[in-house]
């Protein structure tokens, strides 16, 4: 337990010593590669001992998958040969280094990749002033106008794209219409709040919305409709108490008019069209090929790449070192940004396949908290550590429920998931990919995030979470329950009833509907011992029992 204990103090001191990055003169990349190679370090040298603990999904399911649950269960006991035990710590090395590892490695590389491409994709239009066209027609340099002409941008262009993506882009037009960087930084910070907001209610603006849209949690449309508001408010709250503080007007950075331009209008709108061509094509790509974002990325650099090698055909041979072809465009990527996201996601990746992250999922579970509690503080958590982990060990513990409207798919559980998770990353800038990016980008200080954005954020995140209440008071889908007789099941439910039920009397059944559309039949049962629900589909197969304790604890914490 000692060593488990010690990887999550590991993580404290880690991440205290990002937040603390401008005192100590100690860049961020740094200390999170660092952080993310000794958890891991430490995960492999005293794997067996923290396994052994039993909180890790992932060691449960390589147990099963291998056949390792005598040998598990043997090493608890202290009662293995020593040919066993070599055996046990190979398949434990086995797990970490080849299984965990590898794993983790690919999710990350996914995600590395992906910012690679969109910045380089950014990058590459900038230096072609593709941006140029749209800073000319932002006139206002007032700074409350500037600041919720960008905000509403960003909200929108995250829905579509997403939340990262949309940040990079935003981050590059600031640098064309604010100079001064603590200035800017106030912009950014409202960037990455608007960008979270707005992939909150979109099925395809953040990796976890996307998640529960492919998993069946929830739909497009319902998403829509249910969070579009509450995450208007998440940005507009903020927004407001944020425009208080901004007075004047912004200056703009200093142009050198006899600078001579090496693109012309014509090339600077084809990079322009095609770098937005290429970024809008990535969740179109995901969608009807199933592959990952980051190949679309990819697929939309590459021809991005060989338009402007032909574009610029003759003049990089006659000026080596041309600024604006795509191989000097990539020496100017941050690449200490890909650095600390490798360190962050690293580290995370190392507490999740130890347990860390179940176990915490989990004891949230067994609180007994309702849907709202339950989510609020996830959402709080995903502002600390990435919310995937723990939307996915969500949606590992509390399956789809046809019978439950909390569970039920676009059932106010998911919703509310969909909504924390995506929203509550903004109230740390470490806490969401486009906090990171920009934290990364810009160079903004943990603490001063800290000091004037979170309290906003977090503002607006609970205001989100009270609009979603109060709607769903006029809005909330119901499940409509009809008591019928058993004679009014089909003929398959009670042949079923009759095989495996036999020593049970029916003591009711109830025909559920949701929206006019059957979803199934829940049989109570009970017999001198125990008392049960056994729940059917409206095609009359089997689907899941439970004991009337277990439903009166599910009511009990609604």
């Amino acid at each position: 337990m000692s060593i488990f204990i010690i990887m999550v103090v590991i993580f404290v001191i880690g991440y205290t010593t990002i937040a603390l990055e401008h005192p100590l003169k100690v860049d961020k990349a740094a200390t999170a590669l660092l952080m993310g190679t000794i958890l891991w370090a430490i995960y492999a040298l005293n794997g067996a001992s923290v396994l052994e603990l039993g909180f890790s999904t992932s060691w449960h399911h390589f147990v099963e998958e291998n056949n390792l649950g005598t040998l598990l269960a043997s090493f608890k006991n202290g009662s293995l040969s020593g040919v066993q035990m070599e055996h046990f710590s190979e398949s434990v090395k086995e797990f970490i280094t080849q299984h965990e590892v590898l794993e983790h490695l690919a999710d990350i590389s996914t995600i590395l990749f992906f910012l690679l491409g969109a910045m380089t994709i950014v990058e590459t239009v900038d230096q072609h002033q593709g941006f140029k066209i749209i800073t000319d027609k932002i006139k206002t340099t007032n700074k409350v106008k500037l600041l919720w002409v960008l905000s509403f941008l960003t909200f929108f262009m995250s829905a579509v794209l997403d939340n990262l993506t949309t940040t990079i882009v935003i981050i590059a037009l600031l640098r064309k219409l604010i100079d001064d960087q603590k200035t800017r930084w106030f912009y950014a910070a409202m960037v990455v709040v608007a960008a979270n907001a707005g992939g909150a209610f979109s099925p395809i603006g953040d990796v976890t919305t996307i998640m529960l849209w492919i998993g069946g949690q929830v739909t497009t449309a319902n998403i829509i409709m249910k969070l579009f508001v509450p995450s208007l408010l998440t940005m507009v709250i903020p927004l407001i108490l944020l425009s208080f503080t901004q007075k004047g007007t912004v200056t703009r950075p200093v142009v050198d008019k006899n600078e001579e331009s090496l693109t012309t209008p014509k090339q600077q709108s084809i990079l322009l069209i095609m770098g937005v061509a290429a970024l809008l094509f990535v969740p179109v790509f995901k969608t009807y090929t199933h592959l990952p974002p980051y190949l679309g990325m990819l697929f939309g650099l590459s021809i991005i790449w060989i338009t402007t090698e032909l574009m610029h055909k003759d003049i990089k041979q006659k000026v080596p070192g041309f600024r604006l072809t795509v191989n000097e465009v990539l020496r100017k990527v941050d690449v200490p940004t890909i650095f600390f996201f490798l360190g962050i996601l690293s580290a995370v990746a190392a507490l999740e396949s130890a347990g860390h992250l179940d176990l915490l999922a989990h004891s949230l579970k067994e609180a007994g908290l309702g849907v709202y509690a339950v989510s609020t503080i996830i959402g709080l958590l995903s502002s600390v550590v990435d919310n995937v982990p723990l939307v996915a060990a969500s949606m590992g513990m509390y399956p789809i429920d046809p019978f439950h409207v909390q569970y039920m798919q676009d059932g106010i559980f998911w919703e509310l998931i969909a909504y924390t998770a995506g929203t509550g990353g903004s109230i740390l800038i470490i806490g969401s990919a486009a906090g990171v990016a920009a934290m990364g980008l810009e160079k903004i200080d943990f603490i001063w995030y800290m000091k004037r954005i979170s309290l906003l954020a977090m503002l607006g995140y609970f205001a989100g979470i009270g609009t979603y209440y109060v709607q769903e008071s006029f809005m909330q889908e119901k499940l409509e329950i009809k008591p019928v007789t058993q004679k009014e099941l089909p003929a398959n439910v009670n042949t079923y009833l009759k095989e495996k039920y036999a020593n049970y009397q029916v003591e009711a059944v109830n025909y559920y509907v949701k929206q006019g559309e059957p979803v199934g039949w829940a049989v109570d049962l009970k017999n001198n011992s125990a008392a049960v629900e056994a729940q059917f589909l409206s095609n009359g197969r089997f689907f899941d029992e439970k004991s009337m304790d277990e439903i009166n604890s599910e009511n009990h914490a609604e």
